[in-house]
């Protein structure tokens, strides 16, 4: 008889007893689902440990189980089921299914990056094909079930043939025009619409008897045109798209590798083509859309790209492809004269865009990437003049030599530029409902292509949004979150020139302070422009310059880190002005995550604030290479726990999931050492710990540091003209600041013109209001639980209740207003 060795007898057990203890309803679906033994085992195991993690269970167990089979094939790599198999087998939709994958990640490991990034493309895939479905129903021009269904499914062929990149919106839509034309051109003129075969009939008309006799001399007959231009012009217009994108896209070259593809297509069995590419990416089956099924139906949404793209191309339509006149007189009064190199440099600039396009997107679309470069270079030299026009006004100055000839300057425009025009394109904003839709052309995809450091391109987002007044909404929001990313993140990459110049500040003494803690509780109000942030020196010699921001601290809060009375050279204004924005935006991260866990401790905000302004500025290597969030969430334990407060990490990290703008990597991918990442609580612990053992003690002693001022959080100062101001005590009440007087204004008639000399007075009533008073009603000396907030004329929150008795003079004047205005409604 053959004994096996303990070990093996201890291995053969073990999963004996796992066999055993997996539920016969789960090994059915298993079955069903055709995995492996080594996936089942593997999702059984994640099962037990989502299980163990949560006080009740999220969902069916069906349906967790079949979430982690997913999770399981995706980390072992292994081809198994296709993503719309798993969603019929437990009856849930494409959102259903990814929201239960994020609800079940409650131990922080169930979802590792791996599947974390196979989830976000399934969702950005999902959401494109959602709303190009959507336009395909109402742009198609055949009737016919069939011919619908070959029509959607050569446009998937061709999309998954001709696209390295099918969650690109704009791009996979300009493709399904081609393929519509492609295909009415070739139907029977009676499944057609009527106006479809008007435009057919227009364009194919018989020759007259005449032009017959002439073609019987005449050489032969050529071949037809590749595309019918008269209806590609019809599809483009019904769809407010550009006809020359189009062309320019999929049918400039000839022969068009476009109309190659689809005519291979159409000699197959597209049915069986897709099926093998289907299986192949194993994701979901976008033919189902044709059937209205429910693993695909979610609320409608709606294109938003087409109509901001055609709004762009309509702003810059008086705008050239070339340097003005009157950028050309700047350009001469400098003492070098910057035009050739100016020229030169969007030349290799643009070259070097089109290609890195191509490659993002596919070969076919390099011209394209011509064209987005081509609106870019518009608005680059628009806002470069606007920001002239200022500066000249500002200075009294014509000569702008210095700034004109520095190339960082240009090449961080210039990508401002081209940012704006392939945020709007990229469709990242769809209506009713919809989802942002990220591509791989999303910044900071520009810096990589300029090989543009983060911390050089901040310098001009500001100016840039105060120079181009046509910039909507949430264009302004999209450039602003580009701010907030460089700072949490992409400025303190391993190779930002940050680090060099605050490496410098600390060399040269503690005399001079990035941000000096005592301006903290003051506004953000600065007077530098973009010219001001590329000229600042690094560390600016003895030579005069403008004064620096006073920086004294004020009598009741004695800072031992601003007390030096040694006389100081100007700051580095791009360095002051980045950590004066990085503070606010720090402190404003934290303050969210402190409300969503510790309003009964509200003694521990201003000593969790201290702790993570002073590793800013003190400690700022901890940045190299990480998050901003990560030394926030690190700075809230590290005071919980030298305070005695029962505050889990898992909690803070639970809580920081909700906040926005955040992403699961921050907290499960924590660089611990050079090459070495692990979870966040192994950072606080090798890292972070370490590094502050020493200062976080100190917070337990009789005799803690001082604490830093709260930093007073403005409103964003990217203004927005046209938001209605509700009138404190008012439910429908709301005053509109007056456009500006060199935007579109209506007419004045003899009737109209006494309620606008009204206005005007109310304007005025509006501007005399005492502003020391509107500031001391801003400010307020400890922050407090909010309990509903509502947002001032300057954007900053105040509390409902109980408000100070010197409101009534603003409450007063609003009243008077009303007052006013009743007069002649």
């Amino acid at each position: 008889m053959y004994l096996l060795p303990p070990s093996q007898i201890m291995t053969v057990k073990s999963d004996f007893v796992t066999i055993l203890s997996k539920d016969a309803d789960f090994m059915t679906l298993c079955q069903t689902l055709q995995v492996t033994d080594e996936v089942c085992d593997r999702a059984w195991t994640i099962w037990k440990a989502v299980q163990a993690s949560v006080d009740k269970v999220l969902d069916t167990q069906k349906r967790l189980w079949a979430a982690c089979l997913f999770v399981a094939v995706i980390d072992l790599e292994v081809a198994s089921f296709t993503f719309t198999q798993i969603l019929k087998a437990v009856d849930l939709n494409v959102k259903q299914f990814l929201g239960l994958l994020k609800k079940m990640d409650v131990n922080l490991d169930t979802i590792s990056t791996k599947v974390n990034s196979a989830v976000t493309r399934l969702e950005k895939k999902y959401d494109v094909s959602r709303a190009l479905y959507q336009r395909f129903e109402k742009c198609v021009g055949v009737s016919g079930k069939e011919i619908l269904r070959s029509c959607w499914t050569m446009f998937l062929l061709a999309k998954g043939g001709a696209l390295q990149m099918e969650d690109d919106l704009v791009i996979s839509f300009h493709l399904m025009v081609c393929v519509l034309e492609f295909f009415i051109r070739r139907c029977p003129p009676s499944l057609l619409q009527p106006h479809y075969q008007s435009v057919i009939s227009t364009a194919q008309s018989p020759p007259t008897r005449t032009s017959r006799r002439n073609q019987s001399k005449a050489k032969p007959r050529q071949a037809p045109p590749e595309v019918d231009v008269q209806l590609l012009e019809s599809l483009c217009k019904e769809n407010d798209c550009s006809v020359e994108e189009v062309h320019t896209t999929f049918r400039s070259q000839s022969p068009s590798p476009c109309l190659d593809l689809l005519l291979t297509f159409q000699a197959t069995d597209l049915s069986k083509q897709y099926e093998e590419l289907y299986f192949k990416s194993r994701d979901f089956d976008s033919r189902l859309f044709l059937d209205n099924d429910e693993t695909l139906l979610t609320p409608k949404v709606e294109l938003a790209a087409m109509n901001s793209i055609a709004q762009l191309r309509v702003d810059l339509i008086t705008s050239g492809d070339q340097p003005s006149a009157n950028l050309a007189v700047y350009f001469k009064n400098c003492t070098v004269d910057p035009t050739e190199e100016v020229l030169q440099r969007v030349e290799s600039l643009g070259l070097l865009f089109s290609q890195r396009f191509g490659q993002a997107v596919g070969p076919r679309c390099v011209g394209l990437g011509k064209q987005r470069f081509t609106l870019g270079i518009r608005l680059y030299y628009r806002v470069m003049e606007s920001m002239l026009k200022s500066e000249e006004k500002r200075l009294s100055v014509q000569n702008f030599s210095k700034l004109l000839n520095d190339s960082t300057f240009h090449t961080s425009l210039l990508a401002c530029a081209l940012e704006v025009v392939m945020a709007t394109y990229g469709g990242e904003i769809l209506q009713n409902g919809g989802v942002p839709v990220e591509t791989d052309l999303c910044f900071p995809w520009i810096l990589d292509v300029f090989q543009l450091t983060a911390f050089d391109f901040y310098k001009v987002i500001e100016s840039f949004i105060k120079a181009e007044p046509s910039l909507n909404k949430d264009m302004v929001k999209h450039l602003e979150r580009c701010e907030h990313l460089i700072m949490e993140t992409i400025a303190w990459r391993e190779d930002s020139p940050l680090f060099e110049l605050l490496k410098r500040t600390r060399e040269e003494g503690p005399v001079e302070q990035a941000e000096p803690p005592a301006t903290l509780n003051q506004p953000l109000q600065h007077n530098h422009t973009a010219a001001d942030l590329y000229l600042s020196p690094v560390r600016p010699s003895s030579r005069t310059l403008p004064a620096p921001e006073s920086t004294a601290p004020p009598s009741s809060q004695p800072s031992a880190l601003a007390t030096h009375q040694t006389p100081r050279h100007p700051k580095s204004n791009s360095l002051s002005l980045f950590y004066k924005k990085l503070y606010r935006l720090a402190y404003m991260r934290l303050k969210m995550l402190y409300t969503q866990l510790l309003t009964s401790h509200p003694e521990l905000e201003p000593i969790m604030w201290t702790l993570f302004q002073h590793t800013l500025q003190n400690e700022y290597e901890l940045m190299r290479d990480r998050h901003l969030d990560q030394l926030m969430m690190s700075a809230m334990y590290a005071i919980c726990k030298v305070k005695n407060v029962d505050l889990r990490f898992k909690t803070i990290v639970t809580a920081y999931k909700n906040m926005p703008n955040t992403n699961q990597e921050t907290f499960k991918h924590v660089l611990i050492r050079e090459g070495q990442y692990d979870s966040i609580i192994v950072f606080y612990n090798l890292v972070f710990m370490q590094k502050l053992k020493t200062n976080i003690l100190q917070y337990a002693s009789p005799r803690p540091p001082t604490l830093s001022p709260i930093p007073h959080i403005p409103r964003s100062p990217y203004k927005f003209p046209n938001s209605p101001l509700r009138v404190p005590g008012s439910n429908n009440v709301y005053i509109s600041p007056m456009k500006s007087p060199t935007r579109m204004s209506p007419v004045m008639t003899p009737r109209t013109r006494p309620t606008s000399d009204k206005f005007q007075k109310i304007n005025a009533m509006v501007n005399s209001s005492d502003r020391s008073l509107k500031r001391s009603l801003d400010m307020s000396s400890a922050p407090k639980p909010l309990k509903r907030l509502r947002f001032d004329v300057e954007g900053q929150d105040e509390a409902d209740e109980s408000k100070p008795a010197e409101d009534s003079r603003l409450i007063q004047k609003l009243a008077e207003i009303g007052t006013f205005v009743s007069g002649f409604t």
